[in-house]
């Protein structure tokens, strides 16, 4: 995951609070994000960054790796044939999307539209949003982008 998300230890104190039975390890992939951003994600040196952050993982014989970053996804490859195919990955972005979608069916939610509009805000510059929106949502990004200002909505 990200230094941030490792610093929280917000997987571990949720798993633990599910089973207190697994044990978890964290550890920060900093460099991750701008190999993603920088369209590296399959590139010789993302391979050998990727190795040198997962060994002590490997040593450790997890077998199941949370992917604790929306950029990581797009590194899966390259991850999952360093962890090798008895770890599995978790793409959280894609679970967050499936219990939101559970969710709004079981309160009877769902939009039954078949088409609809789409808005984007970023907290980081719009163009660089625009830029990389095609690699996380698979399609271009049309339509507005606007650029907030997160340091202004309190906890």
């Amino acid at each position: 995951a990200t230094e941030a998300t490792i610093g929280s230890q917000i997987y571990t104190k949720y798993i633990q609070e599910l089973n207190q039975n697994i044990s978890i390890y964290g550890k920060a992939c900093p460099l991750f994000v701008p190999l993603v951003e920088e369209g590296l994600w399959e590139d010789p040196v993302t391979d050998e960054i990727a190795r040198r952050y997962l060994t002590e993982l490997i040593d450790i014989d997890i077998d199941t790796l949370i992917l604790g970053c929306t950029h990581y996804p797009l590194l899966s490859e390259i991850i999952g044939s360093v962890m090798g195919p008895e770890v599995s990955l978790v793409d959280v972005g894609a679970e967050a999307a499936r219990a939101c979608r559970y969710r709004l069916a079981v309160e009877n939610a769902l939009a039954d539209r078949k088409s609809g509009s789409a808005r984007f805000y970023t907290s980081d510059r719009a163009v660089n949003f625009q830029r990389l929106a095609a690699l996380f949502l698979g399609e271009e990004a049309a339509g507005a982008v606007e650029q907030v200002d997160i340091s202004q909505y309190g906890e």
